[in-house]
């Protein structure tokens, strides 16, 4: 029998903490690769980016392979492509550049230790490695069909404990750098001298299974007035996390850690560097629920890191709200060169309504093809729109008419009951 009565915490940072500074310029590298496909003829398909970025003081370091359409290549004199055999394909580094000079700025980055305008960067990508291509291009067990980039497991969840149905404390701690962020960037009052760098952490107390209240808060933001204390930050965010906080009760003898060690000036890659993929906890679940190890900034969606782990989001958001469950863990494995997972594995949590973790997982495989090309097909996940992933969870988000967050929809509800009836 589960724990009925316990404490749980989880913790978010900002857009502006380093490792995410990190993840959103790959994630623009990504949307700049799909962008430039689409306007220079280059089948969305064939896009394949896995770039990795590191932060530090006024520099920024971009590396990784990739598969670019001839816009983004080095060109001669005469407007050829390079084609020097040790290093094709040669990437012309100014679009790079730019996207990734887009991103701090848009983060708010105007600081002596780290600003968009002075930072140098440097673009290390090169052509992606033949030895992948052939079996993301090739499948071993469906002729013509598109392989998994790679081997690997990846979990989906979701539970019914908010109206995102996600996990509370992870959402909760979201929507405080959420609603503070958005303040700094409307310079709203005192909130507009917050800096972009910002940790948040929400310990929640379970009664009978259920979120009841908040028992410990703690926010640690960089703010860029050099006189403020702990005092003084509290009194300009405490309302923020009143509002961001919601419904769920605080409790009356809840701790509050506002910038527990003092003053915060220096921060973002300045104060810590920064690197791609080390917030993937954050990124999903909040520890609620298992990660296969795989981080989903700066890759393509050939990459079933990113792409797998948002299908089975997707079905275990869909089961939920289909009322077939109170909760739902969905695993998927691969190999690379593999089309089909090697394995589906469902875990109901004692929640099912009616309904074995059996018949789930035969209905999942009737209602969604779960090849790499199946789910991005599904999704339509062949878009230039993931820069807005990389900070504040790639769950729990809201879809977009773009095409973004797909994987957050409900439209499979119907057809997931369907399907487990029939397996009845």
């Amino acid at each position: 029998m589960a724990r009925q009565n316990y404490l749980f915490t989880s913790e978010s940072v900002s857009e502006g903490h380093p490792d995410k500074v990190c993840d959103r310029i790959s994630d623009e590298i990504v949307d700049l690769v799909y962008r430039e496909a689409k306007k220079t003829g280059m089948n969305p398909w064939d896009v394949r980016v896995a770039c990795e970025t590191l932060a530090t003081t006024n520099r920024v370091v971009i590396a990784g392979e990739v598969r670019v359409p001839d816009s983004l290549l080095r060109k001669n004199k005469d407007g050829s492509i390079m084609t020097n055999a040790a290093e094709f394909p040669l990437i012309n580094p100014s679009k790079f550049k730019s996207a990734a000079r887009k991103a701090i700025r848009a983060i708010g980055y105007e600081q002596d230790g780290f600003h968009w305008k002075t930072a140098k960067i440097d673009v290390l990508l090169h052509g992606q490695s033949a030895d992948i291509a052939q079996g993301v291009d090739n499948a071993s067990d469906r002729q013509g069909e598109e392989g998994a980039g790679d081997q690997g497991i990846m979990f989906g969840y979701a539970c019914n404990e908010t109206p995102d149905l996600m996990p509370a404390p992870i959402y909760y701690s979201h929507k405080i750098l959420e609603l503070l962020a958005a303040a700094r960037h409307a310079g709203e009052g005192e909130a507009s001298k917050l800096g972009p760098d910002a940790k948040s952490q929400v310990t929640v107390r379970y009664v009978d299974g259920k979120p009841a209240e908040a028992t410990q808060i703690v926010l640690s933001t960089q703010h860029l007035d050099g006189s403020w204390d702990s005092k003084k930050v509290r009194a300009v965010v405490e309302p923020y996390i009143r509002e961001a906080l919601g419904d769920l009760k605080i409790a009356d003898d809840c701790n509050w850690y506002i910038n527990p060690t003092g003053k915060f000036v220096i921060g973002g890659p300045d104060g810590d560097a920064g690197l791609t993929g080390r917030k993937i906890i954050v990124d999903t679940y909040g520890g609620a629920a298992p990660h296969g190890g795989g981080a989903f900034s700066g890759k393509d969606t050939t990459k079933v890191d990113r792409s797998a782990a948002y299908a089975a989001r997707y079905l275990a958001k869909n089961v939920v709200a289909a009322k077939l469950a109170e909760r739902c863990t969905i695993q998927l494995s691969y190999a690379i060169g593999v089309a089909q997972p090697l394995s589906v594995y469902v875990d109901l949590h004692g929640t099912g309504k009616g309904v074995t973790e059996e018949q789930i997982e035969a209905a999942i495989r009737k209602v969604m093809d779960l090849s790499p090309s199946g789910i991005r097909r599904h999704l339509d996940l062949n878009k230039p729109i993931y820069g807005r992933t990389a900070a504040y969870g790639h769950f729990g988000r809201k879809a977009g008419r773009d095409g973004s967050f797909s994987w957050e929809k409900t439209d499979l509800v119907k057809a997931l009951k369907e399907a487990v009836a029939s397996n009845a």
